[in-house]
């Protein structure tokens, strides 16, 4: 475990390396963005969990923690990063693999964070667990696991961000004549199917050049269209745009980490922020 402290920063990070989780078969790397001091206050922090922790420079999270801190826009927070393993297969809708068997290991990898990590990070960090102020998130598919995570843990978590979330994955290749956008998305079928959840909040965020496919043709990219198409599935369920469900589109937006990190800070502002 080591340690990178600066006298001018808010912020010190932490690296957690070779933890080795049986139900993922691999040793998982953490990177944890903590108060200067925690070691020595009695408080707990809001909570933050990331996908996808091998991108936080890229991405800039501590930077946006720092910044909005400063200002007094977001209270001090706590976020864990957790580094991706084998992306395709960790990262997806834990119920079903998509259509190339991607995903198959996306209910061991929420069984891991769930059972295994928050509990540690709890017992060895001061954070707040209460699920009215700790969030999850990720970008692409870190996205959609993100979301999928929240989804089947509302207890945990009640609120998620999906940075250009992958929501086209589905279970049948869009080359199918079968293929249907309405029975083969297999994300915005899992919360049509599902249940209400009391008090979850939504943030998605995508970039008007996420992409260039159109798949039916009517002039919108499908990373556009899958988001808006879910936040309708949503909006169906009960949940309120702009108060439970906030869509942040960025115009030139990109499928990148830079897009990313200036979405960052409006994701920090609207998960902790007053």
């Amino acid at each position: 475990m080591d340690e990178e402290i600066s006298k001018d920063t808010i912020y010190t990070v932490e690296k957690i390396s070779g933890i080795h989780s049986k139900l993922l078969n691999r040793d998982v790397d953490v990177e944890l963005i903590l108060p200067k001091g925690f070691e020595n206050t009695i408080d707990k922090y809001p909570f933050l969990l990331l996908n996808d922790g091998q991108d936080n420079q890229k991405v800039r999270v501590q930077e946006a923690a720092e910044t909005l801190t400063r200002m007094g826009v977001i209270p001090q927070i706590a976020i864990a990063a957790v580094v991706a393993g084998d992306r395709l297969q960790e990262y997806g809708v834990a119920s079903k693999v998509d259509y190339k068997q991607r995903g198959s290991k996306a209910k061991p990898y929420s069984a891991y964070l769930i059972d295994h990590l928050l509990p540690y990070l709890e017992y060895r960090y001061p954070i707040d667990l209460n699920a009215e102020t700790n969030a999850i998130a990720g970008y692409s598919m870190g996205g959609l696991s993100a979301l999928d995570i929240a989804w089947n843990h509302p207890g945990v978590f009640k609120k998620v961000g999906v940075f250009s979330g992958s929501l086209w994955w589905r279970k049948r290749d869009t080359k199918s004549m079968f293929y249907s956008d309405h029975r083969d998305r297999i994300m915005h079928q899992h919360i049509r199917n599902g249940k209400f959840r009391p008090d979850m909040k939504f943030w998605f965020q995508t970039g008007t050049q996420d992409e260039f496919s159109d798949r039916n043709g009517n002039g919108i990219i499908d990373s556009i269209d899958d988001t808006l198409d879910l936040i309708a599935e949503l909006t169906k369920k009960g949940y309120r745009p702009f108060k439970d469900i906030q869509y942040y589109e960025m115009p030139g937006g990109k499928h990148d980490t830079e897009t990313w990190a200036e979405a960052m800070p409006e994701f920090l502002k609207w998960s902790f922020g007053a």
